[in-house]
């Protein structure tokens, strides 16, 4: 089956072409570092790492690119109103770009926790200035942008200069809510959004750049377009981010590199957004969970799963039992896995050994939650295979092969099982020595010799299963 994904701007499902033959390039919206990670962020780089192994597993070159907004607003006014421990004496806050930094090594440190993959190139707003003034120059040349009249230092995109504006969202301008983002006594229309924010008064002078409209700082949709251009071409496959991203932060992104003459992203990916017992999380309401408290109930196993087992499209509801679930799914995966290489399967080399109904669920649109009962199917079939006698390698594989794509075998504890072959070769040995025993004593129908033999290996961990086809074992 050819790779298909559901593209947010047409509303269909569409086959992937690539704009470069054998490269799949990715643009997805990271953090804005102004506090700790949320839930929320972490789902959403789950999925897209989920994308960007699968691409890679189809043979794509993969290059990803996931910004850090490390200028903005918010990060200001938290900087602003922070007292951190390592400032004293004349410096009690903390300053925003030391904020902003402490921040990003926390989102780091939760990627990491789960699995995610660091992206190919992770630029920072603050590091991308040239690449935005640029931008704003096209875009005002091209009669899209303009200064303020009021000599602020804001420009701002002309919304109403853009007959496509709308396009991703499928909105009318008119039906549109007023951009926030800047002062409107400058803006032509109350819509206008700014590409660039004069500074002001009160606002840190590490916080301000030269520019040719005035000093001041970007602004927050002007920076994703700038990098993803800069890193992937002005023609890359696909943009993706959180579902609440759409409007307006991707609106806009797709308005001003579009206006500049770029095609852009070919596909637009927005993942669905995390729930509490089916309510929003707030703050307010005091029913976050943040990914600390995940992984201090759970291991980083359990929670990788738990984000990453709904479709990307979906709700992700979170219940007080969820990760409790994931816990128990993924710790039947791992026990097969183990225990097929304690019998002597050789898993090594099996990244080509993905089952057709794994791949053929992938490539519909990441289909993770069918994927994951095909890879439940096989541990079903594998453990059946193991308690038979017979030869599990096949499944084995399998399934390592399935959990390495979903990126879930490096967080398993597979113990020292892929060394132990010889060891349990001559557990086996002794372990059949008994059975046989064992046989002899129920053909000669002594009870009592057969159960003595059962309860010996009982005691030693060993539990035994008659059937039709002889007696076999595995540890209990």
């Amino acid at each position: 089956m050819t790779l298909r994904f559901y593209d947010t701007a047409t509303a269909t499902v569409r086959d992937f072409a690539p704009a470069h033959p054998g490269e799949a390039r990715l643009y997805y919206c990271g953090a804005t570092v102004q506090g700790m990670p949320h839930i929320g962020h972490v789902r959403s780089a789950l999925v897209f790492d989920q994308l960007a192994r699968w691409l890679a597993h189809r043979g794509y070159r993969v290059t990803t690119v996931r910004n850090v907004t490390d200028i903005d607003d918010k990060i200001l006014a938290n900087s602003a109103a922070s007292f951190a421990p390592d400032y004293a004496g004349d410096h009690p806050r903390e300053p925003w770009w030391a904020l902003a930094y402490r921040f990003e090594q926390a989102f780091n440190a939760a990627y990491d926790a789960i699995g995610v993959g660091r992206p190919t190139y992770e630029p920072r707003a603050t590091g991308h200035v040239p690449e935005m003034h640029a931008l704003i120059r096209t875009l005002v040349d091209a009669g899209h942008a303009y200064p303020a009249p009021d000599g602020s230092g804001d420009v701002y995109f002309d919304v109403r200069s853009w007959e496509r504006y709308g396009e991703l969202t499928h909105q009318s301008v008119d039906d549109m809510q007023d951009a926030p983002d800047a002062d409107p006594r400058g803006k032509r229309d109350p819509r206008d959004f700014a590409l660039w924010k004069g500074h002001k008064a009160g606002e840190p002078e590490t916080a301000r750049w030269d520019s040719p409209w005035g000093a001041g700082r970007p602004g927050w949709h002007l920076e994703c377009s700038a990098m993803a251009a800069k890193y992937l071409g002005e023609h890359f496959d696909i943009h993706g981010g959180g579902l609440d991203l759409r409007f307006p932060h991707h609106e806009n992104e797709l308005a001003q590199s579009a206006a500049a003459g770029q095609r852009f992203a070919t596909l637009w990916l927005h993942n669905g957004l995390v729930t509490y017992a089916g309510e929003k999380m707030s703050k307010s309401i005091g029913n976050t969970v943040s990914p600390a408290e995940m992984l201090a109930e759970a291991r980083p196993l359990a929670v990788r799963y738990y984000l990453g087992q709904a479709h990307y499209r979906s709700v992700l509801d979170y219940r007080p039992t969820s990760l409790a679930e994931a816990t128990a799914a993924v710790e039947r995966v791992e026990s097969f896995l183990r225990a097929a290489l304690e019998a002597g399967a050789d898993l090594d080399g099996a990244a080509g050994d993905v089952p057709p109904a794994f791949g053929d669920a992938m490539d519909d649109d990441l289909n993770v939650p069918q994927a994951l009962a095909v890879l439940h199917e096989t541990v079903r079939a594998g453990n059946s295979a193991l308690a038979d006698g017979l030869d599990a390698a096949a499944p084995a594989r399998a399934v390592r092969a399935m959990t390495d794509v979903l990126g879930l075998t490096a967080l398993m504890d597979l113990g020292d099982a892929a060394g132990n072959a010889a060891e349990h070769a001559a557990l086996d040995a002794l372990v059949r020595s008994l059975l046989a025993q064992r046989d002899q004593a129920r053909a000669a129908k002594d009870w009592a010799r057969a159960d003595a033999l059962r309860d010996e290996l009982a005691a030693a961990g060993v539990a035994v299963r008659d059937a039709a086809g002889g007696s076999t074992w595995s540890v209990a």
